[in-house]
């Protein structure tokens, strides 16, 4: 009898804090760490609208060498740079991140930048993950940063617990990927209080961009089981932490249920499992037509996991079984979940002009994991009904 061999990758992430406040934990690891120039990436929400970013200044004293709060979404290479440039200037040991995705991704990145001195959004294009003419996903070998990033989010995208990160490359308004096994933050702090200044469209779209990472992973033909392990119990929090945030959403316990999903969705793509066309769309949906990232998910989700069912349909079972509906189909079960979070459900929806969609099409197909879909896909042609079910 043989078995089905695979390899779980192990990220280079120390620490994670859960339920700790933020505060409290970023000053712990500085003292682990022994930072005394500490920059800080944050939401301008919270920097200028709440007092959470000076309880961390506080916390951190003298050891703060700067703040930048000015990362749009999709963090674009010139603001990427920008930070970049202020970290350099401050002499940074030790980046902290406070905020979404986009502030997330681009802490991680500007790690990068000051390890290899990039100042220049075309200094920036050796090192980003690319597709050649031959469909081969080519990553970049360099030197991983040196300066470690700690990481505390306040939406539920996952990015924290990924040594890959997106840029937009603002010539083309291609978001790409860059990716180092260094560039995992060295610690990660799940704080529920954070997160309730979060927006609730934020939190919950977020919430369905990790469902995704589960719905993928189950999805996978190239999964193991324990991968699907994770990504079982990931969607089971989930499904149960997001409409309970919804209903009252001042419920920490809930909250931290649904930040502990996002932990467990995340490993299997930590680990190795490829994701399918749900996120090479989205990736294409945030860069180039500048869909909200947890949107992307929202949208796609069911279209994709429909276009699949005919090569992984038994794999589906088991989505519909975390949802505790084990006899539906997956695409409509979850379907049903985003719609009842009040979530958009097409590409209309999130102002896609159908003229589009071709272009989408045809972004896909440079996207890594367009290549790795249970269902084969070739060409952008193989796409558009998968946009067209979504419209």
């Amino acid at each position: 009898m043989t078995v089905s061999a695979s390899v779980v990758d192990l990220t280079a992430t120390e620490k994670v804090f859960i339920g700790e406040p933020a505060a409290k934990a970023i000053a712990s690891e500085a003292d682990r760490l022994g930072a005394r120039r500490i920059f800080l990436m944050v939401s301008r929400a919270l920097n200028t609208g709440t007092d959470e970013i000076d309880k961390i200044r506080s916390a951190l004293g003298a050891r703060v060498a700067g703040t930048y709060d000015g990362m749009p979404p999709h963090a674009p290479r010139s603001a990427v740079l920008a930070a970049a440039a202020m970290a350099r200037e401050a002499g940074t040991d030790m980046i902290v991140t406070v905020g979404g995705g986009s502030i997330t991704d681009a802490g991680k990145i500007v790690s990068l930048c000051l390890k290899h001195n990039l100042r220049e959004p075309d200094d920036m294009e050796p090192y980003h993950v690319y597709v050649d003419d031959q469909g081969n996903v080519i990553k970049p070998v360099f030197e991983g940063p040196e300066i470690p990033v700690v990481i505390c989010p306040t939406t539920l995208s996952g990015g924290e617990f990924n040594p890959l990160s997106g840029a937009t490359d603002e010539k083309v308004h291609h978001k790409q990927g860059f990716e180092h096994r260094r560039m995992a933050a060295a610690s990660i702090i799940l704080d529920p209080a954070l997160t309730l200044h979060t927006p609730e469209w934020l939190w919950l779209s977020t919430g369905v961009r990790s469902v995704d990472h589960a719905l993928e992973t189950l999805g996978s033909l190239q999964s193991n089981d324990f991968c699907d392990g994770m990504a079982d119990c990931a969607l089971r929090l989930l499904a149960e932490g997001l409409p309970r945030v919804k209903r009252d959403p001042g419920d920490l316990e809930a909250r931290l249920k649904c930040q502990v999903g996002v932990w467990q969705s995340m490993i299997p793509i930590t680990a190795g499992v490829p994701m399918g066309l749900s996120h090479a769309i989205g990736h294409i949906l945030g860069g180039t037509c500048d869909v909200p990232h947890g949107y992307c998910s929202c949208v796609m989700a069911p279209a994709v996991l429909a276009f699949n069912a005919p090569v992984n349909g038994d794999r589906q079972r088991r989505i519909s079984a975390c949802f505790g509906q084990p006899d539906r189909p997956a695409s409509e079960v979850v379907d049903e979940f985003i719609r009842d979070l009040g979530m958009p459900r097409s590409l209309s929806d999130v102002n896609v002009s159908r003229d589009q969609l071709e272009h989408i099409a045809e972004y896909t197909m440079l996207d890594f994991w367009a290549r790795t879909n249970p269902r084969t896909v070739n060409a952008a042609a193989d796409v558009l009904p998968v946009l067209e079910m979504a419209y």
